[in-house]
């Protein structure tokens, strides 16, 4: 898609109307007086955390923000390929696929040997390695990601919208009440401004950014430091013939800098990050006269021999680069974790900062809020019990303080001075080594090293060895397949949508799957007779089979060699008003392309394996088919058993 031809228009670019596309009209009623989650804030994590819950009717969830109404020029605007996954669980993927910026490949830029006051172009590297994911790195305005997830919360089963012009203004919270938290927030919007509403909520998750009201109200607060090192931002419409201007690019000048050019969605717009002055100690940026006439003065001295002129300005911003961490992301203090739940939580910049060179930090403020939102949903509806709202401080602090150490490493490469700036002195930063740090951690940005430890919430590695490619504690790592029932074929990742069903997926061993005494035979079995299985333990009566925990199977047979109807009648379950059978259960490995998911995963052929994927996609465990006890067992540790 090209948009943004004649200057920057926020909002839907389908919609010819710009008035229409600016719209931020909202309902001004009252907020509710009792809910069962409260959610402080509109960003990223928040909109994140309010699309999974809004899919449960039974679930009454609340969203504050204090601005007047949806963000329309957004700050953040990678996407990650492991997030565009979560996005397709959520039903949007394809349309951030078609309006977002493609990053394919990053070139480097380093002083001109020959003209060191001039640059050259040093390397070129695909951007995301080939197999990391079905799915590019984008790059989107944040604004149209908060447009997906408010259109989710609109459609779903609680037609969830926000509450807009809200401050929070404090939290009291009585652990011994059945519903502990008590809210307080102004009203700013006319003319009930300054009016005061209170709302009562078993939980509250604060996603109100840095300067969180929900952190301060539990005592807890950022940690770290600043680099002393100032950059500025800016997103522009410019005349340029700097060659690589649609391509991401990583450029050192020898004295003028550096500069991380990002190209815009729309064909025509472009963000760049310009380094500035450093900082003197205890100095702030604001105390600076900085202007966006400044910032384009100083891309303008890194582009050189390049030309660069500014035709319309966006949007722009100064930052200073600091990396900070909360020391626990919930309201439960370490003495008494064995004594009470967390009934407060927080998640993305309320609980972690960092620069936005790195990419990660709408990224990663949206997986907190996955990783949160499946846990309270399970809570809530009594399918698990409340200790388990401890693991989401366990899981993501650890990966949010990985964040915070490769952004530190990856600011101060980007900041440091090249070698040709040291005139031949020592020291200074290797051009080379930029690009050789860019790719060596081409996994971290993508999003897909994310690994939690062993917990009750993900197994020992013990069967690791039955499916080398789909490592425990990481993201399920999706494969082509197709699907028996129709042919069609489809990428078996997607299965796992956000509903917050857990899922066993099956891969069958080298016999016969159709055979009485095959291991898919026996695994079927189990689910669907046995006392012990977590299928009949933890399904409510009355419901779908497949309502809490979703089964799939996976043979290493061609689709045209099997007959569906010759499979386990588990695999083809009567769900719904009138007991229609389900026929999507059932795929088979995709010989024909050569995109064989048994060759793709390592999975054992002779032995086949179970994986067990968590509601936020990620592998729980790695178990043999006949594992029925460790099955069993893993889930008594997570859910409670339904009548």
């Amino acid at each position: 898609m090209q948009f943004h031809l004649n200057g920057f228009e926020p909002g839907d670019p389908d919609i010819a109307d710009l008035e229409q596309r600016r719209d931020t009209a909202t309902a001004s009623s009252p907020l509710p007086r009792e809910v069962d989650v409260l959610i402080v804030g509109c960003g990223p994590a928040g909109l994140t955390l309010a699309a999974q819950l809004s899919a449960f009717p039974d679930i009454r969830t609340c969203i504050v923000e204090q601005k007047s109404g949806r963000l329309l020029r957004g700050q953040a605007d990678g996407i990650a390929c492991r997030t565009m996954e979560m996005f397709h669980a959520f039903g949007f993927g394809e349309r951030v696929l078609r309006e977002a910026y493609w990053v394919n490949e990053t070139t480097f830029w380093k002083p001109d040997d020959r003209q060191p006051g001039t640059i050259m172009r040093s390397g070129r590297v695909q951007d995301t390695e080939d197999g990391l994911s079905e799915f590019p790195h984008v790059i989107l305005n944040q604004a149209r990601v908060h447009d997906f997830y408010l259109d989710i919360m609109l459609k779903s089963p609680a037609r969830l919208e926000p509450h807009y012009a809200r401050r929070l203004l404090d939290l009291t919270i009585d652990p011994a009440s059945p519903v502990p938290v008590t809210a307080r927030l102004e009203r700013l919007d006319q003319p009930q401004a300054g009016q005061t509403e209170t709302v009562k909520a078993r939980y509250v998750v604060g996603c109100d950014g840095a300067r969180s009201t929900v952190r301060r109200s539990i005592g807890r607060a950022l940690h770290g430091d600043s680099a002393n090192q100032a950059w500025g931002v800016m997103d522009v419409l410019a005349l340029t013939d700097f060659p690589d201007i649609r391509r991401k690019a990583v450029i050192k000048s020898a004295d003028g800098g550096s500069i991380v050019l990002i190209p815009r969605e729309g064909g025509y717009l472009v963000r760049i990050y310009v380094e500035l002055d450093d900082l003197a100690e205890n100095e702030r940026i604001a105390n600076r006269a900085i202007t966006i006439d400044s910032l384009v003065a100083a891309a303008q001295q890194v582009f050189k021999p390049y030309t660069f002129e500014v035709k319309d300005v966006a949007w722009w911003s100064v930052y200073e680069i600091g990396q900070r961490l909360c020391d626990k992301f919930d309201d439960v203090p370490d003495q008494h974790v064995g004594e009470r739940d967390p009934c407060v939580f927080i998640a993305g910049d309320a609980c972690h900062t960092h620069s936005p060179k790195a990419g990660q930090g709408m990224n990663v403020s949206m997986q907190d809020a996955f990783n949160l939102g499946w846990k309270l949903a399970s809570v809530l509806r009594k399918q698990s019990p409340a200790r388990l709202l401890h693991s989401y401080s366990a899981e993501r602090r650890a990966i949010a303080k990985e964040l915070v150490d490769f952004d530190r490493e990856w600011a101060g490469i980007l900041s440091g001075a090249s070698k040709a700036a040291t005139d031949g002195q020592g020291g200074g930063i290797d051009p080379a080594e930029v690009q050789r740090y860019f790719v060596q951690h081409g996994r971290y940005t993508a999003g897909t090293v994310t690994r939690y430890a062993p917990s009750v919430l993900t197994g020992e590695p013990a069967h690791q060895h039955l499916a080398g490619g789909f490592v425990v504690g990481t993201r399920f790592h999706s494969a082509p397949v197709i699907r028996l029932a129709d042919a069609k074929p489809v990428h078996l990742g997607h299965v796992v949508k956000a509903d917050g069903r857990w899922r066993l997926i099956a891969f069958a061993g080298s016999g016969d799957p159709t055979a009485p005494n095959s291991a898919i035979g026996a695994f079927c079995a189990f689910l669907a007779e046995a006392q012990a299985s977590p299928v009949r333990r933890y399904t409510p009566a009355g419901e779908d089979i497949d309502t809490v925990i979703d089964v799939r199977v996976v043979l290493q047979q061609r689709h045209s060699e099997l007959a569906l109807e010759s499979l386990p009648a588990f695999l083809l379950p009567q769900k719904g008003r009138f007991g229609l059978r389900d026929y999507e259960k059932v795929f088979c490995a995709d010989l024909e392309s050569g995109d064989d998911i048994f060759d793709m995963r390592g999975i054992d052929r002779e032995r086949g394996c179970l994986i067990v994927v968590r509601p936020d996609q990620y592998v729980a465990h790695v178990l043999p088919l006949d594992a029925d006890a460790d099955l069993a067992a893993f889930f008594d540790g997570v859910m409670l058993r339904q009548a």
